[in-house]
């Protein structure tokens, strides 16, 4: 969990500001390409870094476990797009004036747009449920153009302190009001619900304190906070996801119909199972490289499952 300076030892605080040199580095050497060429660049460099950092074997263990029918190379397949949707999303966050530029213009569709549309004209709270698929910041900028409403978003801080600056920077740029995970951002999203706010929640973690629910057949800790909250204030849930197109640049803007409102469990569930539908028909872009899938509290999968 990200901790603050203060709390961190002279070495740690050390391997971070190295970190940051190298990663600030990286990044503003892939700025000086056009937009166009420094998106697959860096997709293709995560690409090449997967089998080294250790993200192809996370990804291949994660098949593993919720998709034993894939082939070998199938799966090796799924892990080199997983590795290059993450590194063009990196580069795409870190280059916010292109990005919006580009992506203000989206497709959007789906079911849900209605909905969105009456919320909105109804001075009702909205909650964009996303997941980190694509890239869901694409759907936040081509809603907010569309609408010419803001769209707030709830973010982790980073590991790296020195890192998170320069990473929290470039989320401001794609829109306000932004809210940091914990007690502070929690009581301003809340804020922000109850005036009848747009806010997009990224919720495909692992989340301790959560309950546990299904995701690809398999045991998964998930938080219900978000359907409470829904719940309590009224608001619309829609699944939201930016699906990244053939030609790795742009994505289409895809809303589906809302979540009914029943118990957080059910509601949470739907979500889960939405978004694994989703995942199912772009196997690529979704983040395998996460633990989703954990063993906590004596919930989730069991010891000798986890990948």
């Amino acid at each position: 969990m990200p901790v603050e300076k203060s709390r961190l030892s002279r070495s740690e605080l050390a391997k971070y500001y190295v970190a940051n040199l190298f990663l600030k580095a990286v990044i503003g050497a892939m700025r000086l390409l056009p937009y166009e060429q420094r998106i697959p660049a860096m997709g293709a460099i995560v690409r090449g870094l997967a089998p080294i950092v250790g993200f192809r074997r996370r990804v291949l263990r994660n098949l593993n476990l919720t998709c034993p029918e894939l082939s070998d190379a199938e799966a090796r397949k799924i892990s080199s797009d997983v590795s290059d949707n993450a590194g063009r999303a990196i580069m795409e966050h870190f280059s916010p004036e292109g990005f919006i530029e580009r992506q203000k213009h989206a497709k959007i569709s789906g079911p849900g747009i209605e909905a969105f549309d009456a919320a909105i004209a109804e001075g009702r709270p909205v909650m964009m449920i996303t997941a980190h698929f694509g890239h869901y910041l694409a759907a936040r900028v081509a809603l907010q153009h569309r609408n010419d409403k803001p769209i707030g978003c709830l973010y982790r801080r980073m590991a790296n302190p020195y890192f998170n600056d320069a990473y929290v920077e470039a989320f401001y740029k794609s829109g306000s009001p932004m809210f940091e995970q914990g007690r502070r951002g929690m009581v301003e999203m809340v804020r922000s619900l109850k005036k009848g706010g747009i806010i997009a929640i990224v919720s495909d973690l692992h989340s301790q304190g959560g309950e546990q629910l299904q995701f690809f057949g398999k045991p998964a800790i998930t938080s219900v906070l978000n359907a409470e909250l829904a719940i309590k204030y009224k608001a619309v849930l829609i699944p939201c996801y930016a699906v990244r197109q053939p030609n790795g640049l742009d994505f289409e803007i895809i809303l589906h119909d809302p979540v009914p409102h029943t118990t957080p469990q059910e509601m949470t569930q739907f979500t889960n199972n939405d978004l694994e539908q989703m995942v199912r028909q772009h196997m690529g872009q979704w983040f395998w490289i996460h633990r989703r899938w954990k063993h906590w509290n004596g919930l989730g999968v069991s010891l000798e499952e986890m990948p």
